[in-house]
């Protein structure tokens, strides 16, 4: 019973999931719950990725079955042991096209401890962080705080401000506007540019 509802849910959220036995708890006790993980990894439904973590992997006809994301394999980590989860600055400045260089190892700022977890191939690193690296974890505006970071206050020029400013829409921006409360003072001009940016 268990297990089908499992592999409903998981089926559900569609090839290239990463999960953990925590994500299933509301379904059964966590005896039957990695039973039926471990069922369905048996039967090649879902993968086992390393100790206490999963994927439904993706598929390819070319090379067969597909690394995770390791966005997807570090939230579903941080989900696992309730911390929260924020990209790295080099990270956040890729994903905002500010810069083309791809950190080698994915790196997540946290509020749990520093450590590096191996996944297959990929290795990814999880760094602790003060709460103010944190503003506004899991969101856009999070993201746009650490790509500052990584710029710094000197390198900050229109360019930047359109690239960030045109990634959000108007509730990412009045949420900048409220987190930027808690960022460093140097930020405050920066924000109330982006924000009114049009």
């Amino acid at each position: 019973m268990v297990t089908s509802k499992i592999r409903q849910r998981i089926i559900g959220k569609g090839r290239g999931a990463v999960f953990a036995p925590a994500d299933f708890l509301d379904l059964g006790s966590r005896a039957s719950v990695d039973q039926a993980l471990s069922r369905l990894a048996d039967q090649g439904v879902i993968r086992r990725l390393t100790r206490g973590l999963y994927d439904y992997p993706k598929q390819s006809t070319r090379f067969g079955m597909l690394s995770p994301s390791p966005d997807d394999v570090a939230k579903a980590i941080a989900r696992t042991n309730n911390q929260i989860l924020q990209v790295s600055p080099s990270m956040a400045a890729n994903l905002f096209g500010l810069t083309t260089q791809v950190p080698s190892k994915p790196t997540y700022m946290t509020d749990g401890p520093t450590r590096t977890k191996t996944i297959g191939k990929q290795v990814i690193q999880f760094r602790k962080a003060s709460p103010k690296t944190l503003v506004g974890a899991g969101q856009k505006t999070g993201a746009v705080f650490q790509a500052l970071r990584y710029m710094g206050k000197d390198r900050i020029d229109d360019r930047v401000i359109a690239k960030l400013a045109t990634a959000l829409d108007g509730n990412d921006r009045n949420l900048l506007a409220k987190q930027s409360k808690h960022v460093p003072a140097w930020m405050h001009p920066v924000v109330q540019q982006i924000v009114a940016y049009a």
